[in-house]
């Protein structure tokens, strides 16, 4: 599919650049938006910023990775870098929130094929044991958005001005575009290429009704069991019923479903589901713990978070070495050990944990998941045919998307209501209307030392029965991790479908 006179310096230089600034984007935006939403006097929409961005990457990814199957991955993988630029001048520009979620929107769109076009990219450019090697950073290197971010989008709200944190975007954009497009040939045949737009329009709709459900918990308060989202459920269930029907039926499918015969594939889907389902939520809320029982700083209690990828580094540049080497199902079992006994040390935080508890905890964690980063989407690259791998791994992403989606707003739910029934008898000793918004906004100042000791109390409990549910989903991904092959990864075969399609290069770009 893709030319033998690349220039692969470049083409991994402009795709790093390209992915490196799309996740600061994230941290970035993420820094400016109190000052944001205080000047678009936005504040109802303050959770929407996040949700449809979220929304969008997940329900494009798959039809994104299908496309490039179809129409090349330098030609989709270049539309997506222009969608995520034109984004960032719509949310550059908004002087009104309604603005500036269509922007976040269109970024959403744009980024749902950037990482997994990156990686279809590199497997085709890249024999498997560099690609190993090559892919086991990619999870690393993403580590710089998250120390860049922060101090970035903070300059640039203090000396600049918000809408820049967007417009920022179109240089390096444009600078990684360039790159790639100049390193990278490939060839793509003119003949006419079905598209299932029926199946992909009935995706999206399964989809959006499947995350409409958390992103209106977050934001408009309602709880699982509401008539609404009761509703958005039954529709995404009927929705996936007949997207599956579509897609037996479709002569280009835009999950085809073959893919759910190769065992790794579906293995994966559910350890990247189960995974992200059982520890995104507590992860993620854990700065709320280190802020309010442990007296953290926010941006300390953020940087306390930078012990997982301290684990995550070595563990995925090591598992890249190895997995061309020894069973990747040996690599996963003994891996997965890890976070099993990361979160047992969760489960016992109180208001003694110290610091350094909590960094060899998170540290543990990050050693075990980091045979993650890359080994999933080599495994599943070297598992079906080329011409499906952009579409398999575009699937395998979304089952992790939607895991990190509805485990982010379940825990976060259960959360608030540990909380809410924890300071619920003591409200009368609190400030007035503060017991109905502790949970989300945190401990008051100066409550007197005796009641402070006892809402902390409060969540040192919550955050424990949040760690304990984790470590039951850890140890149900360890288990699902034996159903994996036994075997070394190998250059996989290719098959005769697969070369026939890969064979239908003509004009170069």
């Amino acid at each position: 599919m893709v030319a033998t006179k690349n220039n692969k310096g470049l083409i991994l230089a402009g795709l790093m650049l390209g992915l490196i600034f799309a996740e600061l984007d994230e941290t970035v935006v993420s820094t400016a938006m109190p000052t944001i939403i205080r000047e678009l006097h936005g504040l109802s929409l303050y959770g929407w910023v996040a949700g449809v961005y979220m929304l969008a990457v997940t329900m494009f990814m798959p039809i994104l990775g299908k496309l490039a199957d179809l129409y090349g991955r330098k030609r989709v993988y270049l539309s997506c870098m222009a969608l995520f630029m034109a984004g960032s001048i719509v949310g550059g520009l908004a002087d009104s929130m309604t603005m500036l979620l269509a922007g976040r929107g269109i970024q959403g769109i744009g980024a749902g094929g950037l990482m997994p076009l990156a990686l279809v990219i590199i497997g085709d450019t890249y024999p498997l044991e560099q690609r190993a090697k090559i892919q086991s950073l990619f999870g690393p290197l993403m580590i710089l958005p998250q120390l860049l971010g922060p101090t970035v989008g903070g300059y640039m709200v203090g000396h600049v001005n918000w809408h820049w944190v967007f417009l920022i975007n179109i240089p390096v954009g444009l600078l990684s575009a360039a790159v790639l497009g100049i390193g990278m040939r490939e060839s793509r045949g003119e003949e006419k290429r079905a598209i299932d737009w029926t199946g992909a329009t009935t995706l999206v709709a399964a989809l959006l009704s499947l995350l409409m459900a958390p992103v209106l918990i977050d934001n408009r308060g309602l709880s699982w069991s509401s008539p609404l989202i009761v509703g958005l459920l039954a529709l995404s269930a009927a929705l996936t019923a007949l997207f599956v029907f579509i897609e037996r039926r479709a002569k280009e499918p835009i999950i085809p479903l073959r893919l759910f015969r190769h065992r790794s594939v579906v293995v994966l889907s559910c350890i990247v589901l189960i995974l992200m389902l059982g520890i995104m939520g507590g992860i993620a809320t854990f700065p709320f713990f280190a802020q309010n029982v442990m007296g953290l700083t926010p941006t300390a209690a953020g940087y306390l978070m930078l012990a997982f990828m301290a684990g995550a580094i070595p563990s995925s540049i090591v598992n890249g070495f190895l997995i061309t080497k020894v069973p990747y199902r040996n690599l996963f079992i003994a891996c997965f050990t890890l976070p099993i006994v990361g979160f047992y040390l969760l489960t016992r935080i109180g208001l003694d944990t110290s610091v350094l508890y909590v960094i060899v905890a998170f540290f543990i964690l990050g050693l075990g998941i980091g045979v993650l980063f890359g080994s999933d989407n080599l495994i599943v690259q070297e598992s079906v045919d080329k011409a499906d791998s952009g579409a398999a791994l575009g699937t395998v992403q979304l089952f992790q998307s939607l895991g990190a989606t509805i485990g982010l707003s379940v825990f976060g739910s259960l959360l608030a209501r540990h909380i809410n029934q924890g300071v619920s008898g003591m409200a009368d000793q609190l400030p007035a209307g503060t017991a109905n918004t502790i949970a989300t906004g945190g401990i008051p100042q100066g409550l007197p030392h005796d009641l402070l000791i006892k809402v902390q109390t409060v969540f040192a409990d919550a955050f424990q029965g949040i760690f304990g549910i984790s470590f039951v989903f850890v140890i149900a991904a360890f288990v699902v991790c034996w159903f994996l092959k036994k075997e070394v990864l190998r250059k996989r075969e290719e098959s005769p479908g697969a070369e026939t399609v890969a064979a239908t290069a003509a004009s170069a770009e």
